[in-house]
């Protein structure tokens, strides 16, 4: 009895306590200018990031390398190298490697793009159980939006030199850029890091910087490590299963398991489509060319759900809603190099907002 006494009594005094709905108009309408204000900045802003991204996306990915290696050049400066020589280094081994992959993707992909369409007869034939299914399909999507479903025969075929050309030359420009301003970030962070702090008037708040920018680096350092020994992993994984199913070209297939897996979801995916697709020219049954892709997608959930999180650790973790949403964002604004660098701003925003809005554990009531 004492404890439903004293239970109705905090409950009381809860709905006591609690604040009016509405205490100032005035503060309501003020509220909602500092939400339009927010919102309208916050459209400007991504209408910047659009527009600029030519030279935005390979400065911010620049930078955010640079944080990442930043433990690197610290450490090479205690021993008494100087940063531009370690800079000099770790930009010649990040061409070398790039060069490597580019070289050993480069036979196998151009003789699958030379076989396109011997290919694609085979993928249609292996594929014909789907053509009733995807006659309905038709059938019911001619009945309710109309059209006749014929093809025009007359038109002549895209040509895909144009739209390869007119991403490679850009990208080709964004590239050196990237490895520009790495070099520059690299070669000059510690001091650039000394005139920021410089620019703050108080002790506190060049405190506050100096805390931020070193759980950045050291955040970002170990989630690329922790990220990158797992990725080899699942590339091992999937170049053995690859050869051993008798997939052509396994180490390939390794190669690019490992690359994907940086992006989140979208990374496992493509390659689960690439596995089945080149499994369906490869082998003579259906189901021998599902035992690579529905392997991969055990050893993706494997990986993401169980591995990775208890090699990281909490600290590291991300909402997976919170990594979805920044995937979705950044792929629709900066495309494939925005999927890869959605996860490393991810963890340089929930680092800063961490810092600037600590978490109070309130305890609040039933």
């Amino acid at each position: 009895m004492d404890y439903i006494r004293a239970r109705r009594e905090v409950r009381h005094a809860l709905v006591i306590s609690d604040p009016l709905p509405v205490s100032s108009v005035h503060n309501i309408w003020a509220s909602t200018g500092q939400a339009a204000t927010i919102g309208i900045f916050l459209l400007l802003f991504g209408a910047f990031l659009y527009i600029g991204h030519a030279i935005l996306l390979p400065i911010l990915a620049a930078a955010v390398t640079a944080l990442t290696l930043a433990p690197l050049i610290k450490a090479a400066k205690a021993y008494g190298i100087p940063p531009w020589i370690t800079g000099v280094v770790i930009l010649l081994v990040a061409l070398g490697v790039l060069s490597l992959i580019v070289t050993a993707l480069a036979g196998p992909v151009s003789q699958w793009i030379g076989r396109a369409p011997e290919i694609g007869a085979t993928i249609k034939q292996k594929l014909t159980v789907l053509d009733q299914p995807l006659a309905a399909l038709h059938e019911l999507e001619n009945s309710l939006f109309g059209g006749n479903g014929l093809l025009n025969v007359n038109e002549p075929p895209p040509n895909v030199v144009l739209p390869v050309v007119a991403f490679l030359t850009p990208a080709a420009g964004e590239l050196l850029l990237f490895f520009a301003t790495l070099l520059f970030f690299l070669v000059g962070q510690i001091e650039l890091r000394n005139h920021i702090v410089s620019m703050f008037s108080n002790r506190d708040a060049k405190l506050r910087f100096l805390k931020i920018m070193r759980d950045i680096e050291r955040n970002l350092a170990g989630y690329l490590t922790v990220v990158t020994i797992v990725n080899a992993g699942v590339g091992i994984i999937v170049a053995v299963g690859t050869w051993l199913i008798g997939y052509p070209n396994p180490v390939i297939f390794g190669l690019l398991a490992a690359l994907l897996n940086y992006i989140p979801y979208v990374g496992p995916a493509v390659m689960v489509l690439a596995l089945f697709g080149v499994g369906l020219v490869s082998f003579s049954s259906l189901g021998h060319a599902f035992i690579a892709p529905l392997g991969l997608i055990a050893v993706t959930t494997l990986e993401g759900h169980f591995v990775t999180p208890t090699i990281v650790g909490r600290r590291l973790t991300l909402n997976p809603l919170l990594v979805f949403l920044a995937l979705a964002f950044w792929t629709w604004m900066w495309g494939p190099i925005g999927a890869v660098l959605a996860v490393p701003l991810s963890i340089v925003a929930l680092v800063i907002v961490n810092h600037l809005f600590p978490n109070e554990d309130v305890r609040l009531p039933d």
